[in-house]
């Protein structure tokens, strides 16, 4: 993800692996997801399942992760 902003290449490769999962019928995480550019991309052009990344949260702990993933479904509704 770190190059998708400013790589033609890295934007190529990256909508080729998801269409190429999504043709599989595979779901698609994204690691490392670190901009809102990024978010953008991955969801609004291309579609991928699932975003993971600083953006969201640094890596925590199980409780914490599970305190968290909580606390947004309490939000989400």
């Amino acid at each position: 993800m770190r190059d998708i902003e400013t790589s033609e290449n890295a934007v190529v490769i990256c909508a080729a692996t998801i269409s190429l999962a999504h043709s599989l019928r595979l779901k698609v995480v994204a690691e490392g997801v670190e901009t809102q550019a990024q978010l953008y991309f991955l969801t609004t052009v291309h579609h991928c399942d699932l975003i993971q990344g600083y953006l969201f949260s640094q890596p925590l702990p199980l409780e914490e992760f599970e305190a968290l993933s909580f606390d947004v479904k309490q939000r989400l509704g």
